[in-house]
C-alpha cells in the first residue's frame, strides 16, 4: 500500500471536519494532499489532471467526511475516494475517445501470458515509470491497484464495473508486456509503442 496508511490523524481532527472546520479540513488536506496527487498522476500521467483530481478529491472528502464511520483508516477511505476520481477520470476520457475499458491486446501482444520477472542485469532494465507509461490506461490502472495500492482482483472489478476475471486478464497481460520492457529486451518508443532491441 501507498503512503496514507502511514499518515495518522487524531478522531478529534476527523470529528471537527465532520462539522466543518475549516482548520481541521486544512490539516486533513495538508496531510494528504501529496500521496493523493502522486496516486491522481500515476492514472492520468499529466500533473495539469492530477491538480484537478486532488481538487475534486478533497472536495469529495470534505462533503462527506460526516459519513466515515472510521471502520477502516482515514487514509483508506481518502485513498478509495482519489481511485475513484482518477478512474473516473480516465472513463470520461476513453468515452471522449470512443474506447472502452476492453483494449485490444491481440495488437500488442501475442501468445499465451506468462509469469513476469526482471533481468538479473539492472542497468540494462527500464524505469518502472516508464515502463508503466507504455502500457494502455486501463492496464496500467489494473496494474497500480493491484500490486502497489494492494487491491483485490474484486475490489478492482467493482472499481472499473467490471468483473474479476477482466481484473485478472488484465493484469496477467499487462505482466506479459512489462517482463521485456524491464529485463531490457525492448526499447520504448515515445508514442508508448515499444520494439525489439538489438
Amino acid at each position: 500500500m501507498s503512503k496514507f496508511a502511514d499518515i495518522e490523524i487524531d478522531p478529534g481532527i476527523v470529528r471537527r471536519a465532520a462539522e466543518g472546520d475549516a482548520r481541521a479540513h486544512e490539516i486533513i488536506y495538508r496531510a494528504f494532499s501529496t500521496p493523493v496527487y502522486s496516486i491522481c498522476l500515476r492514472f492520468t500521467k499529466a500533473p495539469a489532471h492530477a491538480e484537478d483530481l486532488v481538487q475534486e478529491t478533497f472536495i469529495e472528502i470534505m462533503r462527506s467526511i460526516a459519513k466515515f464511520r472510521g471502520e477502516a483508516a482515514l487514509g483508506s477511505w481518502i485513498r478509495r475516494i482519489a481511485v475513484t476520481k482518477s478512474l473516473m477520470f480516465l472513463r470520461s476520457a476513453w468515452t471522449k475517445r470512443g474506447q472502452s475499458l476492453g483494449d485490444d491486446w491481440d495488437d500488442m501482444t501475442a501468445g499465451e501470458p506468462v509469469s513476469h520477472g526482471i533481468s538479473s542485469h539492472p542497468n540494462d532494465a527500464m524505469d518502472l515509470d516508464a515502463a508503466l507509461a507504455c502500457l494502455p490506461e486501463v492496464s496500467r490502472a489494473v496494474v497500480w491497484l493491484h500490486d502497489v495500492e494492494g487491491f483485490t482482483h474484486k475490489e478492482i472489478a467493482g472499481l472499473m464495473g467490471k468483473t474479476e476475471s477482466f481484473s485478472k486478464s488484465q493484469l496477467s497481460r499487462a505482466y506479459q508486456r512489462l517482463r521485456p520492457l524491464l529485463s531490457g529486451n525492448e526499447v520504448a518508443q515515445p508514442n508508448g509503442a515499444a520494439i525489439g532491441s538489438y
